[in-house]
């Protein structure tokens, strides 16, 4: 939890200033040595990282790359970094020759904000040309965070790195292909699930169809799948809700939930899981309004709806946490106050 919530404050730290950063020293100093101590190394002890560590290349000396981490008196990572405006892609052949002069496992490429991590699953001491582990630290995911942690000081292990590496960059390629299909599904990928469904001669025609189909019925079932998960999700706080429940039964019967107020609280869930787990954003019904809480805490109100009498309202958040009303003709105006509700996220966040 701690790391979590380090790699979001530099997150929103990069946010804030990358527009101010103009050279790779800056961002090296902004944003580089931050994840680093992150990590739980000391960039100020010369005995864990190394700054412009030597890697002689044959007749070649002289030759330096950015940072090299140590334990135990031996480099366990070397790190080559560009400004935060570069793009990474061509730099992968520079940190290539110094990866097999130098005795470490591991090597990252990293521009601030991009980050991508190597090593030798295809020929030992030679470094691969895709990296097993590729981030953005300002767009991070929960499987991400995992990851990084691996490689922190306190329990950096190199075999354990190593044996998972294979598996996350054959996920990587694999999702990557999944994408690409999704996107432009190919004559091989259409023929897949039109061979199952359709008994007829797959004519150029009859190709042409299906590609259209096959993407149709991609999306849908991934909506579904969304759908459903969101609905568990709902189900499941409401049964925890009315088990958590203490106010007496006559007090409880007279708040009825409507579904219209349900899809409300939908409509905003899939607005803010955009910043945060489904299970943080719960709702809370009474007889004046029906509010939606951060963390089922009433002083972290997130927005109020009420639709029970003539006219509906949505109640948004100010940085005071006064409520604000705004006239809404449905649930389906939600939409349009997307921006103010992930803004009073952020007034939590910082706390």
């Amino acid at each position: 939890m701690e790391l979590t919530n380090q790699l979001k404050s530099l997150a929103d730290k990069i946010n804030q200033l990358k527009d101010k950063i103009e050279t790779e020293e800056s961002t090296k100093h902004a944003f580089v040595l931050p994840f680093i101590n992150m990590l739980g190394y000391d960039a100020f002890n010369p005995l864990e990282v190394v700054p412009e560590f030597t890697a002689d290349l044959g007749l070649k000396k002289g030759e330096k790359v950015d940072y090299a981490i140590f334990q135990n008196g031996e480099p366990i990572l070397i790190v080559e970094c560009k400004s935060w405006k570069e793009n990474l892609t061509i730099h992968s052949s520079q940190l290539f020759r110094y990866f097999h002069v130098t005795k470490t496992r591991f090597a990252l490429l990293t521009n601030g904000i991009q980050y991508q991590f190597f090593t030798d699953l295809d020929e030992k001491n030679k470094m691969d040309q895709k990296p097993f582990l590729e981030f953005d630290i300002v767009n991070l995911k929960e499987n991400s965070i995992i990851e990084i942690a691996k490689f922190h000081k306190s329990s950096f292990n190199v075999d354990h790195i190593v044996n998972n590496a294979s598996a996350l960059k054959y996920t990587k390629e694999i999702k990557k292909q999944i994408n690409d299909e999704l996107d432009n599904p190919s004559n091989e990928f259409i023929k897949l699930f039109a061979n199952k469904v359709y008994a007829g001669r797959l004519t150029e025609k009859v190709m042409g169809e299906f590609k259209e189909l096959v993407q149709k019925a991609f999306n849908q079932f991934i909506s579904e799948k969304i759908n459903d998960r969101l609905n568990a999700a709902l189900n499941k706080e409401t049964i925890k809700q009315k088990e958590e429940q203490i106010e007496p039964v006559e007090e409880e019967s007279r708040v009825i939930t409507s579904e219209e107020e349900l899809e409300g609280y939908r409509i905003i869930v899939a607005i803010l899981r955009r910043k945060l787990p489904v299970t943080r954003i719960i709702h809370r019904d009474t007889q004046s309004y029906f509010g939606i809480l951060l963390d089922d805490n009433n002083r972290k109100p997130l927005c109020r709806l009420h639709l029970n009498g003539g006219k509906k309202y949505i109640g948004l958040f100010n940085e005071n946490k006064i409520e604000i009303r705004q006239t809404i003709q449905s649930v389906d105006d939600i939409y349009q106050f997307e921006k103010e509700l992930l803004e009073t996220v952020g007034l939590y966040e910082v706390e």
